[in-house]
């Protein structure tokens, strides 16, 4: 499945699968991005809020895999709404990679973190931003470019007003949380959808479903949680520091029935327990 691929919109390949790399510290990334690509990954994931793109590059750059067969995503951080911070994030991603380009670039929110639960929606900030990513693509330092966490309003204000369209939308999404309308827009405007935390950290371990299915299968409650993501047309993005559990997450030749994929997608919200304070994870909770 690793060497397996979806076609963005402007051709450029990117593996069906990613190594995630959030809330990895920037002294533990070179080593795990490292044994990432030793198991087989192709297709890494960090973001300049990681705080650890340095790493990142370091273990892109020693793996011994040459750059062209690797796909590396960073992201534009989600407080820049300005042109020329941008423009100066942009080239600051490059140099702490210390690559050449950047597979992909994606803006990764629409709104700051400290107003993600607002009404206030940034669509000229968000356009600004966009403006240098669309600058940098056209030369070259980045070979696609998207967003994440985009509501269907703000992926239609890129679309509108903006010369090149999003090549992909990153969104939460795993058994339990489908953001059904969102994925069938983004899906009819030739976006492909990335799934962030698609096993929940781990919290889907506890559901009797999730269990009862995975246990039919015989396969770990991540690969299942996995394979689903797949099957409904998405590319998952699992974090583990383990390679053990990088292997398990990749092994994913398996299919779901069409009656469990039903069953799957009626379970019920996640509760993410102590990862709810983080802005993304408790919007599902402030209804």
């Amino acid at each position: 499945m690793l060497s397996d691929t979806y076609e963005l919109a402007n051709g450029v390949q990117i593996p069906k699968i990613g190594y995630g790399t959030w809330m990895i510290e920037e002294k533990a990334a070179a080593k795990r991005v490292k044994q990432a690509i030793a198991v087989g990954y192709r297709h890494i994931d960090t973001a300049q809020a990681y705080g650890n793109e340095a790493g990142v590059g370091a273990g892109i750059r020693n793996s011994g895999v040459p750059r062209e067969a690797l796909f590396v995503t960073t992201k534009l951080a989600a407080e820049i709404k300005d042109y020329g911070e941008a423009v100066a994030a942009i080239e600051g991603s490059l140099e702490k990679m210390n690559i050449d380009y950047i597979d992909m670039m994606i803006i990764h929110s629409p709104k700051p973190w400290a107003e993600f639960q607002g009404d206030e929606h940034y669509f000229a900030g968000n356009l600004s931003a966009w403006k240098a990513l669309e600058e940098a693509y056209q030369a070259g330092k980045l070979r696609a470019i998207g967003v994440s966490n985009f509501e269907k309003e703000d992926l239609q204000n890129i679309i509108s007003h903006g010369t090149v369209k999003p090549m992909v939308n990153q969104v939460l999404a795993h058994i339990g949380e489908i953001p059904t309308e969102l994925i069938r827009y983004t899906t009819e405007k030739g976006i492909l959808i990335e799934a962030y935390s698609p096993i929940a950290h781990g919290e889907m371990l506890k559901d009797q479903t999730i269990i009862k299915i995975a246990t039919k299968y015989q396969v770990s409650i991540p690969q299942l949680a996995i394979r689903f993501l797949l099957q409904l047309g998405l590319l998952p993005l699992p974090k583990t520091e383990n390679s053990e559990h990088m292997k398990n997450n990749a092994a994913v030749d398996f299919d779901i029935s069409a009656t469990d994929m039903e069953t799957l997608l009626k379970v019920g919200k996640i509760d993410y327990g102590a990862y709810r304070s983080f802005p993304v994870f408790s919007k599902g909770f402030n209804n």
